[in-house]
């Protein structure tokens, strides 16, 4: 394994674990977070059925983002989940989690873009070498 794939495994790693951090707390403080959605403004039935798309994009982006082959499909289920949680929570007054979220949604686009050859190897890759 080269030294530049190490690093966008690690890269990749750094960058899911600021979601998946995300996880526990939306799981353990539910109705909080529900309650914190509808004081945004959105009715209380549609914000635990958002909740709940959330926490499954963070889950399934963040598994994709480093472990599958191609992770396009993870960087784009993080992204839609980051994008609309930016300008409903964070972009009006600007916080320090707009410019936060801002330079997370360029590493993901850069994900997005780049080639398939940063996903973490397989076990049968692993054993081949």
């Amino acid at each position: 394994m080269t030294s530049a794939r190490v690093w966008d495994i690690l890269g990749r790693v750094f960058i899911a674990a600021l979601f998946v951090n995300a996880v526990p707390s939306k799981l353990t403080q539910f109705a909080a977070t529900v309650g914190y959605i509808s004081s945004k403004g959105i009715a209380e039935p549609l914000a635990s059925f958002l909740l709940i798309c959330a926490i499954g994009f963070l889950i399934a982006g963040s598994t994709l983002f480093v472990f599958q082959t191609d992770s396009r499909l993870g960087a784009t289920f993080l992204l839609i989940f980051l994008v609309p949680t930016t300008l409903i929570f964070h972009a009006f007054p600007v916080d320090a989690g707009l410019v936060r979220n801002l330079a997370v949604i360029g590493a993901l686009i850069l994900g997005i873009t780049r080639s398939k050859s940063g996903s973490v190897p397989s076990f049968r890759e692993l054993r081949m070498k």
